[in-house]
């Protein structure tokens, strides 16, 4: 764990950011930016952090507004046309 705080610091500074980047914020891009967004499934991304409980990587993986958008619009083309008032 050691080397990946060591690394993730130096991506820190190599970003310019001000605010020193730990490995805990590391866990929730990875969860929330890297694998959410991109439509890993939340089960995937539990086996990918080494969870044994999914409500530990519910703690990691926050569902943003866009994920939201993204799957609603998803759902809407795999529905369409199937249901009719």
């Amino acid at each position: 764990m050691n080397v990946v705080c060591q690394y993730t610091k130096r991506i820190g500074k190599l970003c310019g950011l001000a605010q020193k980047l730990t490995f805990h914020q590391s866990r929730h891009s990875f969860g929330t930016s890297i694998c959410l967004t991109q439509g890993v499934p939340i089960e995937t991304l539990s086996q990918m952090m080494g969870h044994r409980n999914i409500k530990t990587t519910q703690i990691y993986a926050e569902i943003t507004g866009a994920k939201i958008e993204e799957d609603m619009k998803r759902l809407s083309e795999k529905l369409k046309n199937n249901y009719h008032l």
